[in-house]
């Protein structure tokens, strides 16, 4: 019978020993915080965060299959708005009941479901009890024409803490015409989170059409969405959403911003674990934990493709990934599968910090 870590390598496939073998030569391990079973209690026992808000915290940290290891599984579900409601859900319409979304997080042991306000008010009663809700207030809306890159609120954090919101969501867009006003809104937003006693997630994009130069999309460059991170860490977010890192030198390539020669020789490199952990660096060095998106679904290659994203993760420094579409858009028994197979990931010892 295969260990978990033999499954692991062959999901892995020709990439196995570059990624599980890496020894990062960048920034040392030990300059970070790590996750660990006590995480909440190291980092943010001493922080401004209230007693209630160390409460939500621990509850999400201490729910589903990950519960005491300082690791992640989160169920995100906003692509009704993001995207359109049929292309989110038509290859799989069960999810037009935002109580399947519920349900899939909970039958897959998550730590926490993310969804829209409506989602999750519609259902609060039920549920808000037994898994914590992320109540998202911001979205893209996508209905509007042409489409714009820009973040309008869909709620209130009060009516996300009537709701039972362990935790209330949003994005931020920088470096779009109006990142200006989404920093202003989330600051304000996330301030009176942690007042009611509710933690904070930073969906920590970076959205410009700039910001494609000669084939390349730097938006997904380390050093533009590690300084995305510090700038989502700076509004007192609690945990920072981020697309995994493809490539780097987004500054030099865009000719803009400030930038030093260590961002690219001695902080980073260009093996993946380096890049992803540029990102955990600008997270306060891990003080503000790092979870990775599963991206769209492809297919068949979504299950290798999101064990790779969690073990980058994991040995980058990150605390987690948070998957969507490529669980909901299958089978429900498909999806918990999946989602299973990606914790698998953060339970495996074996798999550590590089």
């Amino acid at each position: 019978m295969e260990t978990n870590t033999q499954n692991i390598e062959k999901l892995l496939g020709k990439d196995a020993e570059s990624l599980l073998g890496h020894k990062c030569k960048t920034i040392d391990k030990n300059e970070f915080h790590h996750p660990s079973p006590d995480f909440v209690d190291k980092v943010f026992r001493d922080s401004n965060r209230s007693a209630q808000t160390l409460r939500n915290l621990n509850a999400i940290y201490n729910t589903g299959r990950l519960a005491g290891t300082g690791y992640l599984s989160i169920l995100p579900v906003d692509q009704g708005i993001e995207h359109s409601g049929g292309s989110a859900f038509a290859p799989n319409p069960i999810y037009f009941d935002p109580e399947n979304i519920i349900k899939l997080a909970l039958e897959a042991g998550c730590n926490a479901v993310a969804t829209t306000m409506g989602s999750l008010a519609i259902l609060s009663r039920k549920y808000a009890h037994k898994i914590p809700f992320v109540a998202k207030i911001n979205h893209n809306e996508l209905l509007s024409y042409p489409n714009t890159h820009d973040q309008i609120m869909f709620g209130s954090v009060e009516d996300a803490w009537n709701l039972g919101a362990a935790a209330v969501g949003a994005t931020i867009y920088f470096g779009s015409e109006g990142s200006n006003r989404q920093i202003i809104e989330v600051s304000q937003a996330f301030e009176l989170a942690h007042e009611l006693g509710m933690a904070t997630i930073l969906w920590c994009y970076t959205r410009n059409n700039e910001f494609k130069k000669e084939g390349k999309n730097y938006e997904t460059a380390a050093d533009l969405t590690g300084q995305a991170n510090h700038l989502g860490v700076t509004i007192q977010a609690d945990i920072i959403k981020q697309k995994l890192p493809t490539h780097n030198g987004g500054y030099k390539a865009i000719d803009f911003g400030k930038s030093h020669p260590d961002m690219y020789e001695k902080l980073s490199s260009d093996h993946p674990i380096d890049l992803c952990r540029y990102q955990v660096a600008n997270c306060y060095m891990g003080r503000i934990g790092l979870i990775n998106s599963g991206g769209e679904s492809k297919g068949e290659s979504d299950l290798a493709e999101a064990v790779r994203t969690a073990v980058i993760n994991k040995r980058a420094g990150g605390m987690g990934l948070i998957v969507g579409r490529k669980a909901f858009q299958r089978p429900m028994k498909e999806g918990v599968q999946l989602l299973n197979h990606i914790q698998d990931v953060y339970l495996d010892k074996k798999i550590d910090l590089a």
